[in-house]
């Protein structure tokens, strides 16, 4: 039945219909005089087309042609044709009704549909559909967006909104900051129920949060090393007071665009900063110094310590081996008196003259004889590399005679066979 009254209505509305402009009865008489008072065959009078539009609305609607009527064209209505129509018009704006309740939601959003503007449920991307107006309409929310507020300035630094951006610090100094935040909403419907200005609402947030992590720290720590802790610190609070406020955002970053004094000040807290460089840099200095001194001053007391517990264990040594060479030759005299006398006068003699420049004097005749300097002879030959006397064929070295022509008369001194290790450096005696 409903495929029926739709290929009616396009018949009835139909452009290529050919009777369309022409009488219902089809009088071709009647035409043909029309055409004969129209020779240019233009188009046909309005008036015209305008009854014949209501002839075929009439008899859609259940018309029936007979006698004369009230309009003339023998149209007499039908009650039943009526009804049909009526419902079929009915249907057709309750079916446009129904579709307008189709909407799409696109890849990152989420719909909110509400019923008499109470919230219903909410949708996910695609193709969805509600009851349409006025039963229950529908919001889209982007969640994916990054959305930004900007506390303390507006569009640019230089733009800047003092009310928002000065504050107090810990120690009763003010400090000029402006910030932005960054958010995400992750509930569409807190979002859009529970707040009715929901950038301002953060934007409260955001200047309600700083003031309190500011109010709770030096004006140097904020300036300087604690700009990263101060921005996390504003994004942990900021984020718990919007979930005890239900307004279904996420924080996802606060950055610190500009953090100084007020501009009238900043000459005279240059100067501070500056000062307080060179405060740091001249205990820098001292510090580098003392790093330098003190490891040498406790280089050379480890050194002398070392050097003293060396004398010490030195001492000590000696000391002990001259007590055990002491009781080592009393047990000896204990044997042979006598033998260790006499062994022990010559081996003194012989450390005695070992050590002492040797003089040969004739005391019969009382002639003088020339001394022969050989240890210098032998240190001044040992270090030019050339001999200093002539040796004698056959004979050895250590009893060569050498004989010193510089002096008034002569003399012959026999050169000391044993080495010169055992010789000191004392000055020459005469015995």
């Amino acid at each position: 039945m409903p495929v029926l009254i739709l290929k009616k209505i396009r018949l009835m509305f139909s452009l290529n219909d050919p009777r369309w402009g022409r009488d219902s009865r089809g009088d071709e008489n009647k035409n043909h005089m029309q055409n004969d008072k129209n020779p240019h065959n233009g188009p046909p009078d309005l008036d015209k087309l305008w009854r014949d539009f209501n002839q075929r609305l009439n008899r859609f609607l259940g018309g029936k042609n007979g006698g004369s009527g009230s309009n003339g064209d023998g149209y007499k209505p039908d009650s039943k044709g009526a009804g049909i129509g009526v419902g079929v018009i009915a249907a057709i704006a309750l079916f446009l009704w129904l579709v307008s309740g189709f909407f799409i939601v696109q890849e990152g959003q989420t719909g909110v549909v509400m019923t008499f503007g109470k919230y219903n449920s909410m949708t996910p991307a695609g193709f969805n559909w509600r009851w349409p107006t006025p039963i229950q309409s529908h919001e889209i929310v982007n969640v994916s967006q990054v959305r930004t507020v900007e506390v303390g300035y507006r569009s640019s630094v230089k733009n800047k909104q003092p009310k928002e951006a000065l504050m107090l610090t810990d120690d009763e100094n003010i400090i000029d900051i402006q910030f932005a935040v960054q958010y995400k909403l992750k509930n569409a419907s807190d979002w859009i129920f529970n707040n009715r200005d929901q950038e301002e609402l953060i934007r409260q947030v955001a200047e309600t949060s700083i003031r309190e992590i500011v109010g709770k720290n030096q004006m140097d720590f904020v300036l300087y090393e604690g700009r990263e802790k101060v921005a996390f610190d504003v994004a942990q609070l900021m984020q718990s007071i919007v979930d005890r406020y239900k307004s279904g955002a996420q924080i996802t970053n606060v950055t610190m665009q500009g953090v100084q004094p007020p501009e009238q000040v900043q000459a005279s807290f240059d100067d501070a900063v500056k000062a307080g460089q060179d405060l740091v840099r001249q205990k820098n200095e001292g510090q580098a110094y003392a790093n330098d001194v003190i490891p040498k001053a406790r280089g050379a007391v480890s050194r002398l310590m070392e050097e003293a517990e060396a004398y010490r264990s030195r001492v000590e040594a000696n000391a002990l081996g001259d007590a055990s060479r002491f009781n080592q030759i009393y047990a000896e005299y204990q044997k042979a008196p006598a033998v260790m006398r006499d062994r022990i006068y010559i081996d003194t003699m012989q450390q005695i003259f070992t050590n002492t420049t040797k003089l040969m004097v004739d005391a019969k005749n009382s002639s003088p004889l020339l001394y022969l300097p050989l240890d210098k002879l032998m240190t001044q030959t040992g270090a030019s590399g050339l001999p200093a006397v002539n040796s004698v064929p056959g004979s050895s070295p250590a009893a060569t005679p050498s004989i010193d022509f510089s002096g008034s008369g002569g003399g012959v001194q026999q050169k000391d066979s044993r080495s010169r290790e055992t010789r000191d450096s004392r000055s020459p005696e005469v015995r």
